[in-house]
Order: structure tokens, then C-alpha cells, then sequence
């Protein structure tokens, strides 16, 4: 029996689909499908319901699946526990982060954490995808709102402030907005929910009603760059549109959207020497950053 074809489908059965689990392993979806597909068959059983809604467990392959995440976990606490025994300011770090969190933020301490060690190698993952720390498939992530996973180690980092920006040449063209009239008249960029939670969504839809939404993107950095480009105004994070000179940020009278940092590590890998170095390290950074992260 091959572990990794009995991983490939603990994948599909935790996530439900080809697709998702493909996204989970870096595996192509096809591949996915033929390996599983494969795999059923030198089994002789079906581990899998196939459905338009998705791929469910079959009662035995529940079990099985059962057995397999115990398992792993086993297999992963004790991969932790020697990880966690390593006592030099070497070896690797993996990062997980995402968007202009990981660019604007996170890379920049990353970089003078660095500087400062460089016998350390740091792996950054930017993506929007939440990589499983328990798992093992990052060492520290940093994200906006909360974790699921209950065997971790979380901190709150920083706050950042947003506000409504449009560059000089839209309010040039356009005039500047009417808060009390809804902003009509007016549009504006909304950030797609596929990018994650968007904080400020209650807090726009409320100051500008009756604005047109010209574009939706699933980036910060594109949204920044439409708003600098005229295209319409943007809620952007304060810390990145007040350094914009090409940008004016809105006065609104209304209290600003805030969003939470937070930097989670296992519980078993705290006390690693170089983990435990850059979590210090990017809090007391981040205590630095905090009066241009969320301005009063």
C-alpha cells in the first residue's frame, strides 16, 4: 500500500473534491483523479461516493480515513517534537502570509530578522490559501482574523486602520464624494471575497449606498493600483495609500474599518530556538510599526 497515493486520498476526502485537493498537495487535478481512480482499484473497493455535489466517504473509507488522520498526526507530533529539539539559530523557517500583509509587512521584518541571522534560511508562502500548521505545512503564519485550529500558540500582532482613498485625477474628474448623499454619483473598487474576509464591506456599503462598484479584484496591490490609476476610490489599508502621493485619502467623519494581525506557531515548535527568535523578533517589529498601522 503506497502512502502517498493513502495521502493523496485523505486529501479528497477532507477537502471534497478533485479540485481542492489538488490546491491542497501542488498535485494537478488530473492526477488526483487517476491516482485515487487507481488506487479503488488495486484496493478493489470504492472509498468514495461521487456526486454533482462532491466526493463523499463511503462508510468504509471513512473508517479507513479515520485511521489514516490518526496516523498522520502521530507521525506529525513526533516530526514537531525532533524539530522542536533543534538548539541552533539555523536551519529553515517556513512563512506563511498572504497578499500585501506578506509584501508589504511580513517580507520587510522577514528581511531584517534576516539580516541579523543569517545562518537561517526562510521559505515565504504567499498565498490565500491557509496552510495547516499541525500538518506541518508552514512553521509561523501570519493572517488577518482568527485560527481554527486549537493547537496552536496565537498572538495579536497589530491593527491596521483603512480608509477611502481616489487619486488627485479622479477627483479632478469626478468631484469629490458626497458622504451624505451616498456617494452617489460616484464609484468604487471592492476587494473579491476569494481574497478573503473583507472588513470594510458593512462599513462602504453603509458611507457609500448609492456608489456604482466599477471593479472588483482579488488583490490589495491591484486594488491599489486602480485606485492610483483613477479608475474609481478604493478602501485601502492606511499604512500603504498615506505614503501615496499620487493618492488623497477621504475624510468621512465616520469611525475607520480596523483589521487584526495575528501570528500563530504549533505548540509543539514554540520553544524551537529559531522559531521562537523570529516570533520575538516580528512582535516587537510589529509594537514598532503600530502607530502608522492604524493611525489615530
Amino acid at each position: 500500500m503506497d502512502w502517498d497515493d493513502l495521502k493523496l486520498a485523505l486529501a479528497v476526502a477532507r477537502h471534497g473534491s478533485l479540485s481542492a485537493a489538488a490546491r491542497s498537495t501542488g498535485v494537478s487535478q488530473p492526477t488526483v483523479g487517476r491516482r485515487l481512480e487507481s488506487f479503488e482499484r488495486k484496493m478493489g473497493v470504492s472509498l468514495f461516493d461521487r456526486s454533482t455535489e462532491g466526493l463523499k466517504p463511503t462508510t468504509l473509507g471513512a473508517a479507513l480515513f479515520d485511521g489514516l488522520s490518526m496516523m498522520e498526526e502521530g507521525a506529525l507530533s513526533i516530526e514537531r517534537r525532533i524539530a522542536s529539539r533543534d538548539t541552533g539559530l539555523e536551519g529553515a523557517i517556513v512563512v506563511t502570509s498572504l497578499d500585501w500583509l506578506a509584501d508589504f509587512l511580513t517580507v520587510p521584518i522577514i528581511a531584517r530578522f534576516a539580516a541579523q541571522h543569517p545562518l537561517v534560511s526562510i521559505e515565504m508562502l504567499n498565498e490565500t490559501r491557509v496552510f495547516n500548521l499541525s500538518r506541518h505545512e508552514a512553521d509561523i503564519a501570519f493572517r488577518f482574523g482568527k485560527f481554527e485550529q486549537e493547537d496552536l500558540i496565537v498572538r495579536k500582532v497589530a491593527e491596521v486602520s483603512y480608509g477611502l482613498y481616489a487619486s488627485h485625477d479622479y477627483l479632478e474628474r469626478v468631484g469629490h464624494p458626497d458622504i451624505a448623499a451616498g456617494c452617489a454619483g460616484h464609484s468604487i473598487i471592492m476587494l473579491h471575497e476569494a481574497a478573503g474576509r473583507v472588513c470594510y464591506r458593512d462599513w462602504l456599503a453603509a458611507l457609500a449606498p448609492r456608489a456604482h462598484t466599477l471593479l472588483r479584484t482579488n488583490s490589495v496591490q491591484s486594488h491599489i493600483a486602480a485606485t492610483e490609476a483613477g479608475i474609481a476610490m478604493g478602501v485601502l489599508p492606511r499604512y500603504i495609500a498615506d505614503q501615496k502621493q499620487t493618492l488623497m485619502r477621504i475624510e468621512t467623519h465616520q469611525p475607520e474599518p480596523v483589521q487584526t494581525i495575528q501570528m500563530g506557531v504549533h505548540a509543539d515548535m514554540r520553544d524551537n530556538p529559531r522559531i521562537r527568535a523570529l516570533l520575538d523578533f516580528a512582535a516587537r517589529e510589529f509594537k514598532l510599526l503600530a502607530p502608522v498601522l492604524s493611525p489615530g
